[in-house]
């Protein structure tokens, strides 16, 4: 193993596109610690103190802590996920983004350009409406949050704000092209891997104060393991399709006649289902925490995140957005007619709807193994934290929407890498087989 990533300092093309990568990486991490002008940094501490259970806090999870402390970078990379994730919805239901998803590489520029236009327009509504937020709260300890609000301040977080996105999604744009793995994802990884320091040094300091022995420690770390190798196995994990392409004689030549594979992944939606039903499930707590009302307060206690009543609806709303966002993404009708007008067929399957029919009854029960999974995975830090004390910080690293990006990202990343090396002629990573992707 270890001689295998002193291969990679072996081969030039790989050394300078891992050094560009981590360069850029630093550059990000230096970004998020520049404030947006005119904010009273320690009165904005104190008010996103009491944060971490709301939607502002499932936010700056994914920028690293930039929203928090408001730098350039507070809103990181989400609008540009947000947009993606936008036009990727309305190809399937809108006419003209199906016609550009067909049109090969000139399509997918345009489908690019379009997402770009979609980032600036919803990070200048984003920004716009943190400025207002942040000119409406009132004084932190005696000391206003914003120094001088105004139609001035308002501007000026606008074009900040919104410069920071634009500079990111550029940065990530130069990582994908000039260095390894998707630059998009490795921020978003960046982001949630710079909590991991302040998450250890408060677990060993909970450990060094004698509030927890070391044997809990020990069952604490076998568990991580236990979880991140049942993660990677279900990324990674697909159920193959059998397909048969028929043969062609031209001339003296026989072409085709071989045999491949349709792969369907077992956690076809990946991290959305997640995402989608955590921002659902914050909702209540974010609007008890900005409007003070009884009625909300109520509801508070049992949408907290060691409630049992809020592991049950959130486990069930992963499984919802799982079946919904890959019924979304994968169209068992369009796969079928592609096979039909290359005369590939599925052994025993009639060519057009009844192969349909098969691939969207094999892709609906290996999403429901899937989507239970995401949801225990989901669940399990809010079980941590209840039964073992541990602080959400540190256990939010045995599961969710945050160790399902990094292990994904992780995979990514090294299957690229492990690809790179084998087209020089090296040993991959893994001396035991090769990394599949996740596409």
């Amino acid at each position: 193993m270890l001689s295998s990533f002193g291969s990679i300092a072996k081969i030039p093309d790989l050394r300078k596109r891992i050094i560009f990568v981590l360069l850029m990486c630093i550059v990000y991490r230096l970004g998020s610690k520049i404030p947006v002008p005119g904010i009273n940094a320690q009165a904005l501490m104190t008010y996103m103190a009491g944060m971490g259970n709301t939607l502002l806090g499932m936010y700056d999870m994914f920028v690293g802590g930039a929203f928090t402390r408001m730098t350039i970078f507070a809103l990181g990379i989400m609008p540009y996920i947000s947009a993606s994730i936008i036009i990727q919805l309305l190809g399937s239901v809108v006419p003209f983004f199906q016609r550009l998803s067909k049109e090969g590489e000139e399509g997918r520029r345009k489908i690019t350009q379009y997402t770009r236009y979609g980032t600036v327009v919803l990070a200048a509504a984003q920004s716009f409406g943190i400025a207002k937020w942040l000119e409406s709260q009132g004084e932190m300890g005696g000391t206003s949050i914003v120094v001088n609000p105004g139609v001035g301040f308002i501007i000026i977080t606008m074009i900040t704000i919104v410069a920071g996105t634009v500079f990111l999604m550029w940065l990530g744009e130069q990582m994908t092209e000039h260095g390894i793995g998707n630059g998009i994802s490795l921020i978003i990884f960046l982001g949630i891997i710079a909590r991991l320091p302040f998450a250890i040094r408060s677990e060993f300091r909970e450990f060094t104060s004698g509030t927890r022995s070391i044997i809990t420690e020990v069952v604490l770390i076998v568990l991580m393991v236990a979880i991140v190798g049942a993660v990677v196995l279900i990324t990674q994990g697909q159920r193959r399709i059998r397909v048969q392409y028929p043969k062609k004689v031209i001339g003296r030549k026989i072409y085709g006649g071989q045999s491949t594979y349709i792969p369907l992944r077992v956690n076809t939606a990946g991290v959305i289902p997640i995402i989608f039903a955590q921002a659902i499930m914050f909702v209540p707590n974010t609007i008890a925490t900005l409007v003070p009302w009884d009625f909300f307060q109520f509801a508070k206690h049992y949408f907290e995140m060691t409630h049992p009543l809020y592991w049950f609806f959130y486990g069930l709303l992963i499984v919802f957005f799982a079946y919904f966002y890959t019924a979304m993404v994968f169209n068992p009708v369009d796969l079928a007619d592609n096979l039909k007008k290359y005369g590939a067929v599925i052994p025993q399957k009639p060519p057009g709807k009844k192969t349909a029919e098969h691939i969207d009854k094999i892709l609906t029960r290996i999403t429901l193994p899937g989507s239970i999974f995401l949801a225990l995975v989901a669940i399990m830090p809010f079980f941590i934290v209840r039964f073992a004390g541990v602080n959400y910080q540190f256990a939010s690293f045995f599961g969710g929407t945050g160790l399902l990006i990094v292990v994904g990202v992780a995979l990514d990343t090294l299957q690229q890498i492990e690809a790179k090396m084998v087209e020089r002629h090296y040993e991959g990573l893994l001396k035991g087989g090769k990394l599949r992707g996740r596409r």
